[in-house]
């Protein structure tokens, strides 16, 4: 793509990052877990045999017959904003882009040859301008990572899965794959957020539409800060019996929790990585192929030891003890699942009614979340 192709974006001055690379912006935790997808058991096979079988063709077909194609003459104000983020990240082929009617806030970025990216009326009605530059630049990263194909495959397997649950043994195998891939694909998240700040470059705006994600459209009722203070309280909060419930409510999801990526992504734009992308220093395409495997893995495992260090779950910590080599963590562990019980049959203690009403408060998000709350995030 040629700079005369852009000569009337982007509307405000943002610089541009000629050959950039994807490892620029990746989460550590995204490119581990595609390394982990990829040593699955039977993933290999199963890629190569959808990879031939997915019908793309039909996908391009349905979306070109039932959607609105991004253009010059519709949606002009998407397409200079495609066009852009494409220009801003270097991105030579501009992805098709279509708006589908759908009052659920969600975009997704799919394909096998050739990424499509699509996006909900109900989004292009909640955000504004810069919220939606953002989100546009967030599947943009998405192309540029190539994570489309696995994302088409997830989505692909997912149905699969649904139509197949009667026969035990080849819904559990197609499951084992959908529950890695989903993993994958929250980490991806992560990183396609980044994406979509390098494109914006206005963090106010990113936290403001993963805010109107979660709550809708009443920025007069909602502040930046109270929102990450519900992250940090996320977090933070509970004992080890909700650090365990908060794996079983992301479990089902396609997209992590918007409190955590607005944490996350606001960490990041501090950190010392973005102010060196943002003055010119990153990884180029044309070093990619030098890249070691190895390093790759040291970055990662650095992030993730970090990230044990100084996270404030009781399930995390007490990783941490563990990996510091603590004394009698058996003990610690008993004493904490004791005095959870202890205070949770406390406060329960009026009858066996109440037992099962605080039990089912508990389990009732891990179902609910998990199974609504991954459609409606983008």
């Amino acid at each position: 793509m040629t700079d005369s192709s852009n000569e009337n974006v982007p509307s405000r001055q943002r610089k541009r990052f000629p050959g950039i690379s994807s490892r620029a912006y990746e989460h550590p935790a995204d490119r581990s877990a595609l390394v982990a997808l990829r040593k699955l058991s039977g993933f290999d096979t199963v890629f190569k045999a959808l990879s031939g079988l997915l019908p793309e063709r039909s996908l391009r077909l349905l979306f070109l017959s039932d959607s609105v194609r991004v253009s010059d003459a519709q949606f002009a104000h998407l397409n200079t904003m495609l066009r852009d983020a494409c220009y801003i990240l270097d991105l030579e082929k501009v992805p098709a882009m279509y708006v589908t009617q759908d009052p659920r806030p969600n975009a997704m970025c799919i394909g096998l040859d050739e990424p499509i990216i699509v996006v909900t009326t109900g989004l292009v009605e909640l955000l504004d301008e810069e919220e939606m530059r953002a989100v546009v630049g967030h599947e943009v990263g998405h192309a540029l990572s190539g994570h489309s194909v696995y994302r088409t495959i997830l989505l692909f397997l997912t149905s699969l899965a649904l139509k197949i649950a009667w026969i035990p043994l080849g819904n559990f195998a197609i499951m084992a794959i959908v529950t890695a891939l989903r993993e994958w694909f929250r980490k991806s998240e992560l990183s396609a957020d980044r994406a979509g700040l390098l494109v914006g470059q206005d963090l106010q705006a990113s936290m403001r539409g993963l805010m109107k994600i979660a709550g809708g459209n009443h920025l007069h009722e909602m502040n930046v800060d109270a929102f990450l203070e519900q992250a940090e309280e996320y977090e933070a909060g509970g004992d080890l019996r909700d650090s365990v419930l908060k794996i079983l409510n992301v479990l089902p999801r396609s997209h992590p929790f918007t409190t955590v990526r607005a944490a996350e992504l606001k960490k990041w734009a501090a950190s010392r990585d973005y102010q060196r992308i943002m003055d010119g220093h990153y990884p180029r395409r044309t070093e990619d192929k030098d890249t070691s495997v190895s390093d790759s893995f040291r970055e990662s495992a650095s992030h993730y030891a970090e990230t044990v260090r100084t996270s404030k779950d009781p399930l995390m910590k007490l990783v941490g003890d563990i990996a510091g080599g603590a004394g009698d963590l058996g003990g610690k562990l008993r004493d904490k699942f004791t005095t959870a019980a202890g205070s949770s049959s406390g406060s329960g203690s009026g009858g066996s009614s109440g037992g099962s009403e605080a039990n089912g408060n508990g389990s009732g998000p891990a179902s609910e979340n998990g199974s609504g709350g991954g459609q409606g995030e983008s």
